[in-house]
């Protein structure tokens, strides 16, 4: 397996060269992104990355011959909007139909990089997969995030965020 990281968050030994990375892979997971929706409206540039990371990934991986690449998202995509209500018909859920709605910089980002990948499937006929779930993690994440700010929390007797 080949990790490729902008250093934004990572580590230096985690980076290749993208295409070299990919000869003689089947599947790319596509996880990379700046994923923080505060700094977004304080400053969206580093935020191109979204776009951009992604279709160097996508060029890349379709150049490779890469026979299926994942691209996972983020259910801000979908914005603040009805059906995200505990109390709206269906219980609060997401439909893979619903429209996207972007409200920061961040899921606008997202959302472009979403529907990027969605066109090499049309244009290249790519296998593609858009998965827009939340709260990712993993063992380089940031303690700011949901899931290592709670365990952090509670393994150090603090309190759990509201």
């Amino acid at each position: 397996m080949h990790v490729v990281d902008d250093l934004s968050t990572g580590r230096l030994e985690n980076l290749r060269a993208v295409r070299e990375a990919l000869d003689g892979v089947d599947a790319v997971m596509h996880l990379a992104a700046e994923s923080h929706v505060d700094r977004s409206i304080m400053g969206d540039t580093p935020f191109r990355t979204n776009v951009l990371g992604t279709q160097t990934m996508l060029a890349a991986a379709l150049d490779a011959r890469v026979r299926r690449f994942l691209h996972c998202s983020t259910d801000e995509v979908y914005g603040e909007l009805p059906w995200r209500d505990p109390a709206a018909p269906g219980g609060g859920r997401f439909t893979e139909d619903a429209p996207l709605r972007p409200r920061s910089p961040y899921s606008a980002s997202k959302a472009g990089s979403d529907h990027l990948a969605l066109a090499y499937h049309s244009t290249h006929g790519f296998d593609v997969a858009v998965t827009r779930c939340s709260n990712n993690y993993g063992p380089y994440q940031f303690p700011e995030k949901l899931i290592p700010l709670y365990v952090t929390n509670a393994l150090e007797g603090r309190s759990l965020p509201a």
